[in-house]
C-alpha cells in the first residue's frame, strides 16, 4: 500500500499498532491520496474489524422474531456441510468419481441469500458463516467485488476466486442493472467451478410487511443463478435503533469540533471540513476509501451540510460503510445526520443506500458522543 501526501506524524502501515498511531495532532483525510495494488485486493477480502470476533454463538436472536434463530440454525448447518464436503482439502466435485469411502454431501444449494431489513444482523451472520467455513474464502461487499473486476479484469477475477470454498457478498446491489449483470455472470462462472456463495441485500423499511420482497428482486436480478440459492428470511427491527434516541445533536460549532479533535484521547484522529472532504472523495476511487482510513480511529467533521448531489451522496455512502466497518466514531458540527439527505433523495432510486448510510452515521455519531467528552 502507498499513501501519498500523508503527514509523517501519522503512519498508515497496516502493521502499525493502534498505540503507535496515537498522535498529538489530528491528520486530514483531504491530504491523503491512497494507492492500493490490485494484487492485494483479494487478500484483503475478509470480514471488516467490526466483525472480526463475531460467531454464530455471539448472535443474540430476538425472541419475538423466530426467523432469526431459524436462520442461525440453517447457516450453521451450511457451514458444517462446507467443512464436511471439503474435509480432504479438495473441492467435493473433484471427488465424485473417486472410488472408496464417500465424504458427506456438499450443501444442497450452491448459495444462501439472507433476506431482511436494516440492522437485523445479516452481516453478523454472513461473517459468522465466513469464520466457520474452510479456506480459501473471501468476504466483500458488492461494490468491492465490482471494484475487483475493474482492477483485475473479468477473467483474472474468475481465476482468482474459482479455487475458493466460499464467497460471501454483503449488500448486494439491486439498483444498477449493469453491475448486477456483471456480478451475476461472474457468480455463474464461480458456481460452475464449485464455489459456494452467500449474499445479503436490504429490504426497504416500507416493504418489510410484504413478505419476500427483496428475495424476489434478488432472484430475478441474478436470473439463471436463482435456482442455486436458498433464501433465508430474517425479520426484526434495526438493532441500532431499538429503544434508542434519534441522531444526537451536533457539536455546537466548528471551533468545538477542532478543540475536540486536538484534545481527543483516541489516537489517530482525523479532522476535516465536511465540504472539502466531499470534494476530495471525488478524487479517490471508492475502492480505496478503506485505505484512506488506515490508522484513523476517530473522525471530526466541521460544518456538515445537506448533500444534494447524487454522485457526491453515493460516494459518502461508501465512505460511511467503510467507517462503520472499522467502528470509527464521528464528532461533527452542522446538521444532524438524519437530515443529511433530502426527502426527494430518500424516496428515489437509491433510497436503500441512503437509509443504510443514515442508520450507520447516526450509530457512529452516538459512539462519538459517548467516547469523546467534548462531543457530549
Amino acid at each position: 500500500m502507498t499513501v501519498s501526501n500523508v503527514s509523517p506524524a501519522s503512519p498508515v502501515s497496516p502493521s502499525t499498532s493502534a498505540a503507535a498511531v496515537a498522535v498529538s495532532e489530528p491528520v486530514s483525510l483531504v491530504e491523503r491520496l491512497p494507492v492500493v495494488p490490485a494484487e492485494r485486493m483479494v487478500a484483503e477480502m475478509v470480514p471488516p474489524p467490526r466483525f472480526d470476533g463475531v460467531r454464530f454463538g455471539t448472535y443474540i436472536p430476538d425472541p419475538t422474531q423466530p426467523s432469526q434463530a431459524a436462520a442461525v440454525t440453517r447457516l450453521e448447518a451450511f457451514g458444517v456441510a462446507l467443512n464436511a464436503a471439503n474435509g480432504s482439502g479438495e473441492p467435493a466435485r473433484k471427488r465424485w468419481f473417486r472410488r472408496g469411502p464417500q465424504t458427506p454431501a456438499a450443501p444442497a444449494y450452491s448459495g444462501v441469500y439472507l433476506d431482511g431489513g436494516y440492522g437485523v444482523g445479516k452481516t453478523h451472520l454472513l461473517a459468522s458463516l465466513w469464520h466457520a467455513a474452510p479456506a480459501p474464502k473471501s468476504l466483500c461487499t458488492f461494490v468491492e467485488l465490482t471494484n475487483l473486476v475493474g482492477a483485475l479484469g473479468f477473467q483474472e477475477t474468475v481465476r482468482a476466486l474459482s479455487g475458493h470454498r466460499l464467497l460471501c457478498i454483503d449488500e448486494f446491489e439491486l439498483d444498477d442493472p449493469g453491475d448486477t449483470v456483471l456480478v451475476s455472470t461472474l457468480l455463474g462462472k464461480l458456481v460452475d467451478a464449485g464455489v459456494k456463495l452467500a449474499a445479503t441485500s436490504n429490504t426497504l423499511p416500507d416493504k418489510l410487511g410484504e413478505g419476500r420482497f427483496a428475495a424476489v428482486d434478488f432472484m430475478r436480478e441474478i436470473q439463471g443463478l436463482s435456482a442455486h440459492f436458498e433464501s433465508l428470511r430474517i425479520d426484526g427491527d434495526d438493532y441500532r435503533h431499538r429503544g434508542l434516541p434519534q441522531a444526537p445533536a451536533p457539536v455546537a460549532d466548528d471551533d468545538a469540533v477542532t478543540a475536540a479533535a486536538h484534545g481527543s484521547a483516541i489516537g489517530g484522529a482525523a479532522l476535516d471540513d465536511f465540504p472539502a472532504l466531499l470534494g476530495h472523495l471525488a478524487r479517490v476511487h471508492p475502492s480505496r476509501y478503506g485505505t484512506l482510513l488506515e490508522g484513523v480511529h476517530a473522525v471530526f467533521w466541521r460544518g456538515v451540510t445537506p448533500v444534494t448531489d447524487q454522485s457526491t451522496a453515493l460516494r459518502l455512502v461508501v465512505l460511511a460503510d467503510r467507517m462503520y466497518d472499522r467502528e470509527i466514531p464521528i464528532v461533527a458540527s452542522g446538521v444532524p445526520f438524519d437530515a443529511l439527505f433530502s426527502e426527494e433523495m430518500l424516496h428515489g432510486g437509491y433510497k436503500k443506500k441512503y437509509l443504510r448510510a443514515i442508520s450507520r452515521l447516526v450509530a457512529m455519531a452516538r459512539d462519538g458522543a459517548e467516547r469523546v467528552p467534548a462531543a457530549g
